[in-house]
């Protein structure tokens, strides 16, 4: 992959990597301020605690692609980028653009996501 082509994806992966620890603590700022809310009744108590497990789940999506976007970066930076782990063949430029941290190439993605 040429130098010009990493510098795009690594651009793209860390204005990613900033949405997502802004979007991390944006959330992490509403959890705090959902659990200091005084509740009256069990209504109030049910739709808090379904706002909070949502958020949650969302927050734990979002350092999951946090840490896939670390290792990408890892990637760039040793000269393994756009490799799949699973054939060894280069990643298509396009499933990349889609996908700038992607770890397989289609075929071996669809390979993993029919024996999960």
């Amino acid at each position: 992959m040429q130098d010009s082509e990493l510098s795009y994806f690594r651009e793209i992966l860390e204005s990613r990597k900033d949405q997502i620890n802004k979007n991390i603590n944006s959330v992490n700022n509403e959890l705090a301020q959902l659990s200091g809310q005084e509740l009256n009744d069990e209504a109030d108590h049910a739709s808090n605690s379904n706002n909070s497990m949502i958020e949650s789940a969302i927050v734990s999506q979002q350092n999951q692609e946090l840490k896939e976007i670390n290792v990408t970066l890892g990637k760039i930076s040793n000269g393994d980028y756009g490799v799949c782990e699973m054939c060894e063949d280069p990643i298509g430029f396009q499933r990349l653009k889609v996908k700038p941290h992607a770890i397989y190439c289609i075929d071996c993605r669809e390979i993993v996501e029919k024996t999960k």
